[in-house]
């Protein structure tokens, strides 16, 4: 067993191998306090594979008996990834991936078991530290080790690996990967922050990734093992220069085709011809064919633009493509909105529901309710392709995400705006930078929709390309020049600062010079968007759609929560029926009460304020008649609150008979006369109706039958108690 230790964030660092999973090709255990993390590695290196891609698989997981809980649900033990989960293996994935050596295409497996958590930091980060770890220690290839820290802000101090609580008040929650020479990815949410301060987050983080890659290196060098011999598949170089000779020219004249669909399917011309007139000279080289030809396509368009300053479609290194903004595309829907820039196109729409359409989230962080929601949807048509639909992809649910941070600094309060909000995003083209179209017509359709947002946001994705020395930044990237591109830096924000970032290169690192310079430039074309945008919406409306729920709130106290609920939730049930109203009620004794129009929730703030109302002495009610006795009627005056309209009480004259003149069911107005010192409540309808000419008042009799009066108690009628009893 060997451990190494240092300092993170105020406390103990440790990785340790040599006692756990030691069959894997590599484990670590990693602690961070009372945090436990086991990342293992297993790679099939003697397996002869012909992928044409390194197939890396990062498996993230939360034991939810790290904290102590037990599953919910019917079979009570953790199902698939949720997509805390999933974006957490994301985080892991994307640093670790392009340091595997080019041409690498051998399977390895990377799990990563969140075994105990202290409840008070998210364990995502530690996930990468063992899993770099435990690449580094392995056979397998790898140019690591890889560092990963959270960054917050918080009353201007900078904090590493902050709490959970921190995370709350804090204007940045950012992290950051890298290597001991540069940031390989950057994911996180700013609330409006300028560049300098996101910058000086960045730099810090790399003096902690630091540290980390020397524990790491530390471990390595103790117990390191021997990595396997990798030799990149040979070249058939005949075959290349017959290709660069009869087919370069044909390469090169795809630079006129700007037109995406129209390119990709002269390409694969380009690649069928060729394969065609070289099958005799070369035999089953169909794959190594469009290898070439996608390899050199990429050159001659890197080349082109770091040389000439023209991108694949004409534009220049800081220019944005055409621009639409339309607002209220879907008519029936709480607020839509359609961007389309250049061939990528996102159709927002938004819907405004009440606080029981929360989301709720169970993991190991807690149990908790998300009042914001963001979907992201990438179908196959979207890119002119036919494709199984398997259900969301990591993809989507990392897009997803991203569009969610962008837009959620700007969102208002809860107390100000009272209602649960879903976006959901409809990719409809996509060539390049379509989480960033999600961003822009998920704004708009809140804005749309009378969310009354701080200020509109906006997203653009950056590229960079570096080619013999030089390097060219490009704003709003396509979709080619992403997949050519040495990085993909998208940046969300405003003329007030950043909201959202997300960077991944697959060049060995970026330095903070050139990631200034990239997101000065994307501040400038964030300003454009959000100009084109403007000009569809200014503002958010100031009335949220005719279609969306009404909302009220009422707080009573909390010890009459019962009183509404009801025995079995029948009372509330009934209100519910009645009124046609959603009614939720807090354990604070908060009630949110949502309907289709407001005829509905004033119906039920009726009901609730009565049923909570105190009754008052002199106050007329509209009552009901709930039984009928011989000596008078039960009225309810008040939900859940009756008094007696004793016999003498219902009209000028002398009543026989209480059922002669009152049903069951039936309304009755009367007057509140006493409330007695048990709290029982006297009613009159005759107190309401004009005297009779010549009506003497008979003297106040004792009345027996309620408990409060007379000596002997010979009045033979039931007292109140009995019949409330009963």
């Amino acid at each position: 067993m060997t451990r190494e230790t240092i300092e993170l964030g105020g406390l103990p660092l440790t990785l340790e191998t040599g006692r756990m999973a030691k069959q894997a090709d590599g484990a670590i255990w990693l602690t961070l306090g009372e945090t436990t993390v086991l990342a293992t590695v297993c790679a099939n290196l003697d397996a002869e594979t012909d992928f044409d891609f390194m197939p890396l698989t990062v498996d993230y997981r939360e034991k939810l008996y790290a904290v102590g809980r037990i599953p919910g649900g019917f079979f009570k033990r953790e199902g698939r990834p949720s997509e805390k989960e999933t974006l957490s293996a994301r985080l892991t994935d994307r640093p670790l991936r392009p340091l595997f050596p080019d041409g690498f295409n051998k399977e390895v497996q990377i799990m990563i078991n969140v075994l105990s958590s202290d409840g008070e930091h998210d364990p995502d980060v530690l996930g990468t530290i063992a899993a770099s770890a435990a690449l580094s220690i392995s056979q397998v290839p790898f140019l690591g080790p890889v560092g990963s820290v959270r960054m917050a802000y918080v009353d201007g101090e900078f904090i590493v690996n902050p709490a959970f609580k921190q995370l709350e008040n804090s204007a940045l929650d950012v992290v950051v990967a890298g290597t001991a020479e540069s940031i390989m990815m950057i994911e996180g949410l700013a609330r409006l922050v300028d560049e300098d301060t996101f910058l000086k987050a960045i730099e810090i983080a790399h003096g902690e990734i630091k540290r980390i890659v020397e524990l790491q290196n530390a471990l390595v060098k103790k117990i390191g093992k021997t990595k396997a011999e990798f030799v990149p598949r040979e070249r058939n170089t005949a075959l290349a220069e017959r290709l660069s000779k009869d087919y370069d020219t044909r390469v090169r004249e795809l630079l006129s085709t700007p037109e995406k669909q129209a390119r990709k399917k002269a390409m694969k011309a380009i690649v069928a011809d060729a394969a065609e007139a070289l099958e005799t000279e070369f035999p089953e080289e169909d794959g190594a064919i469009k290898e070439w030809v996608n390899a050199r396509f990429d050159q001659v368009v890197r080349q082109r633009v770091v040389k000439d300053k023209v991108r694949l479609d004409g534009r220049g290194p800081t220019d944005i493509r055409p621009i639409t903004c339309e607002i209220d595309i879907l008519p029936r829907v709480h607020g839509s909105a359609l961007f389309t820039r250049g061939q990528t196109q996102a159709l927002g729409s938004i819907t405004l529901g009440a606080k029981f359409d929360e989301q709720k989230v169970d993991g190991i962080d807690g149990v908790y309710f998300k009042p914001y929601m963001l979907h992201y949807n990438f179908p196959p048509f979207s890119v002119g392709e036919v494709r199984k639909f398997l259900g969301q992809s990591r993809r989507e649910v990392g897009h997803g995400n991203l569009a969610w941070r962008a837009i959620q600094p700007v969102l208002p309060a809860w107390d100000d705006f009272p209602y649960t909000i879903r976006v959901v995003s409809e990719v409809l083209e996509s060539n390049g930078s379509s989480s960033m179209a999600t961003v822009c017509a998920g704004c708009m359709s809140l804005m749309a929709g009378g969310v009354p947002l701080k200020a509109p946001v906006a997203g653009i994705a950056m590229g960079l390309i570096e080619e013999d020395g030089d390097v060219a930044i490009l704003s709003d990237i396509l979709g080619d020049e992403d997949h050519l591109g040495d990085m993909d830096f998208k940046v969300t924000g405003n003329e007030q600062g950043i909201t959202a970032c997300q960077m991944d290169i697959k060049i060995t690192g970026i330095s903070i010079e050139l990631m200034r310079t990239a997101i000065r430039q994307a501040r400038q074309g964030i300003e454009h968007i959000l100009n084109k945008m403007r000009e569809a919406i200014p503002e958010p409306r100031p009335m949220i759609s005719p279609f969306a729920p009404r909302i009220a709130f009422f707080t009573v106290d909390p010890d009459k929560i019962g009183l509404i609920i009801g025995p079995g939730g029948r009372t509330i049930r009934d209100i519910i029926a009645r009124s046609g109203a959603q009614i939720d009620i807090e354990d604070t004794g908060q009630i949110c009460i949502s309907g289709p129009s407001s005829e509905e929730v004033e119906k039920a703030l009726s009901i609730l304020r009565g049923m909570t109302e105190n009754p008052e002495v002199g106050k007329t009610y509209d009552g009901r008649v709930t039984k009928i006795t011989d000596f008078g009627a039960f009225v309810e005056i008040l939900p859940g609150r009756e008094g007696l309209l004793h016999i003498s009480e219902i009209e000028y004259h002398r009543v026989a008979k209480v059922s002669d003149h009152l049903k069951v069911g039936d309304p009755v107005d009367v007057k509140l006369v006493k409330i007695t010192p048990e709290g029982k409540l006297d009613l009159s309808r005759k107190a309401l109706l004009p005297k009779p000419e010549g009506y003497v008042e008979e003297p106040p009799r004792e009345r027996h039958d309620r408990g409060h009066g007379g000596k002997g108690g010979h009045d033979k009628r039931p007292r109140r108690e009995k019949v409330n009893d009963e």
